[in-house]
């Protein structure tokens, strides 16, 4: 469709240079003259958003690796020593992470479209089935990225996911035991999904080169269906397509820069904030939002090699798509059945994606396997015999007839309809996620709340008081540096400040010169110290249950919030789970547990801790510790200020995403609205 270039540089030296290597011909005949159809909606802006995406992937993923250190003894502690101490560190981690569930929504909106539009059709099958591939590299490039937090959930996903290959007859565990690199999930498993997470993401971008290569051999296809037959029928891809992909990129960012600054945390994990530990499953080991579908189909099915070839089935069918429709009319737009049963089938992908989130039990399970019937027999059944039987409405002459019909309006709605679905998607897996604490936490008024929220100092001060006087004595803070106390977004101090409080402690250091240990004055580089010299020594001086770092602890734990508060909390950013549930456990504490309620010997009834046995004993009393600004000592104002505490050495650097978040939303607005009326003088010029 691009054809042969007919651009002539008028500098000497480009002229020499184009004689040689044609590149700027190139990019010429396929990104300015290239002719578009003039009647694309913005459902094809999702190309570019895929494109930019991608290259914001690449680019986010390198500087990554750079700081990251593929070991299973340090994964964990790399990543958040970026987070804190790499220079936007946090910002490089928040782009990356959320921008792989953005990638992949965007993806399943280009894809469903495609289906939509008939995308796949003669002559666009060899585009089609190379978006396929690029749908499973995407796949297998973001299951293997999961894993490298190192997180309770990176891990045991890695266990179960890769457990499937087992099902394979004869060659099953010989292809685990590669994959894992020994008997177990484990180091060597960590390197190898490093490697491949690297190598991958430019395997995807020489795909995407095919991809847009076979784009421009058999054109684009559009909403009527119809080939361009004169030039009224196409426009120049520069400047029409590329303002109207550059208006829609921008609106895509707002959406986007929405998780990254203010909801960085939504779409993923609480349990992989906690490092990976073998000898503790999670209570609900669930995917990402975007593999759960297909999680949910090979659930549904009893038999595991079944179920293995079903779920890989699911994702295979769609190259088989060009000759399971045979219709001749591409665009369900004029397809009257095939246009209700695509939305059909879009509800189908979306139930399944929640049974995908539930726990595979009684009615879940049942429903599973009728959807996953239902989806099947969409391609296999329904497609072959819409083809023969149905009576598609008469097709535009045109494109510059469809043009003329067109009636617009509908695109926000369904945007919006999405967005809904999406957010029910999400909570549905938030609230598999979550234990059962029984009584849920109640919502806390935080001053950290909201995009304008901060750390309150008095309460950063007060609860840093608490935690040196009271849980100091069982907890560490192993990922706060004395340092960090003086610096801007955390508790007030000067510098002089935070080396004071250092001295106070005793670090262990050496070897000196005699090759012994010895014990120094804490500098402001040192981290705060643990209790206790290992984890056994932790587990035997508290009963068998070490105490857990509290470094991370406000973003490691949470709690279900229900349908509709957590759709409500997706648009007021309420993410505060964590501190409220860790107040409502400090305070959460009885004498004496209800009737009927058998407590293990050596536990304590708290009845917001899950399963409401808990080793650790109350540990805040009125009056146990003195503050100097004559604050309440009570066990609700340490409670509060602790958690505060807690929650800024979870994310020392909230402030300035928030403060970051506000200038890019202004600009981003601003840069919108610029190119929404750019856009509209362009396209006067083409009506």
């Amino acid at each position: 469709m691009s054809g042969p270039s007919d651009f002539q540089p008028t500098n000497p030296a480009l002229k020499w240079i184009e004689r040689r290597l044609p590149i700027m011909g190139l990019v010429h005949s396929s990104f300015v003259a290239y002719p578009t159809p003039r009647n694309l909606n913005y459902w094809w802006t999702f190309g570019a958003i895929l494109s930019m995406m991608l290259g914001l992937q690449i680019l986010t993923g390198v500087i990554l690796a750079m700081h990251y250190t593929p070991h299973a003894d340090l994964a964990f502690k790399s990543i958040e020593l970026i987070v804190r101490d790499v220079n936007y560190g946090w910002l490089l981690r928040n782009m990356h992470a959320c921008g792989a569930s953005m990638f992949f929504f965007a993806v399943y909106i280009h894809m469903f479209r495609g289906l939509y539009y008939g995308s796949y059709k003669e002559p666009r099958e060899i585009l089609w089935i190379l978006g396929v591939i690029i749908y499973l590299l995407m796949m297998a490039t973001g299951f293997m990225g999961y894993v490298l937090p190192w997180g309770q959930m990176s891990f045991w996903g890695a266990t179960v996911i890769t457990n499937l290959f087992s099902a394979v007859p004869y060659f099953g565990e010989s292809i685990v035991t590669l994959l894992w690199g020994g008997y177990a999930v484990g180091n060597p498993t960590l390197n190898r999904f490093f490697s491949l997470h690297y190598l991958l993401p430019f395997v995807i971008a020489g795909v995407v080169v095919l991809h847009i290569w076979a784009l421009h051999v058999a054109g684009q296809n559009n909403p009527a269906g119809v080939e361009p037959k004169t030039e009224k029928d196409t426009v120049p891809f520069t400047p029409y397509a590329t303002i109207k992909d550059a208006f829609g990129v921008s609106c895509f960012m707002l959406f986007f820069a929405w998780f990254i600054f203010y909801m960085p945390n939504y779409l993923g994990d609480a349990d992989n904030y906690i490092p990976a530990n073998p000898g503790v499953t999670p209570a609900h080991i669930v995917p990402e939002w975007y593999y759960l579908p297909f999680y949910a189909i090979l659930r549904s099915i009893p038999n595991k090699l079944a179920g293995v070839v079903a779920m890989f089935g699911a994702i295979i069918i769609l190259a088989f798509l060009p000759w399971l429709d045979n219709a001749r009319t591409r665009s369900s737009k004029y397809r009257p059945l095939a246009k209700q049963f695509f939305w059909i089938f879009v509800a189908v992908c979306l139930g399944l994606g929640y049974l995908g989130s539930q726990p595979p039990e009684g009615i879940y399970v049942v429903a599973g396997r009728i959807l996953t019937v239902l989806y099947f027999a969409y391609f296999l059944i329904l497609l072959p015999l819409l083809s023969r039987i149905e009576k598609p409405r008469p097709v535009p002459n045109s494109i510059a007839d469809d043009v003329l019909a067109k009636h617009g309006g509908k695109v926000a709605s369904v945007i919006v309809a999405l967005v809904v679905a999406g957010g029910l998607l999400v909570g549905g897996t938030q609230n598999a996620r979550a234990d059962d604490h029984g009584v849920a936490p109640p919502a806390n008024k935080w001053s950290f709340s909201g995009p304008l929220g901060k750390f309150d100092r008095g309460a950063l001060q007060r609860g840093l008081k608490v935690y040196k006087e009271v849980c100091s004595a069982c907890h560490g803070l192993s990922y706060v540096a004395f340092r960090n106390l003086a610096e801007a977004g955390g508790p007030g101090y000067s510098v002089a400040q935070a080396a004071a409080f250092a001295s106070d402690y005793k670090i262990k250091d050496g070897p000196d010169d005699k090759g012994e240990m010895f014990e120094r004055a804490g500098r402001p580089a040192d981290y705060f110290p643990s209790p206790f010299p290992n984890e056994n020594a932790a587990r035997a001086a508290n009963g068998g249950a070490a105490p857990p770092d509290l470094s991370l602890i406000t973003k490691a734990r949470s709690y279900k919030r229900g349908f509709p508060m957590f759709l409500i909390d997706f648009f007021t950013q309420y993410q505060e789970q964590g501190p409220d549930y860790v107040d409502a456990v400090l305070q959460g504490y009885e004498d004496k547990p209800p009737a009927g309620f058998t407590l293990p010997e050596g536990a304590y009834y708290n009845k917001y801790f899950p399963g409401h046995a808990i080793k650790m004993p109350k540990p805040l009393s009125d009056g146990q510790v003195t503050y100097d600004d004559g604050s309440p000592a009570t066990v609700a104002q340490y409670a509060k200020d602790v958690t505060t505490f807690l929650m800024w050495t979870a994310e020392p650097h909230m402030e300035a995403r928030k403060r970051l978040g506000l200038q890019v939303f202004v600009f981003l607005i601003l840069l919108t609205g610029l190119l929404y009326f750019t856009k509209k003088k362009v396209w006067a010029n083409a009506h």
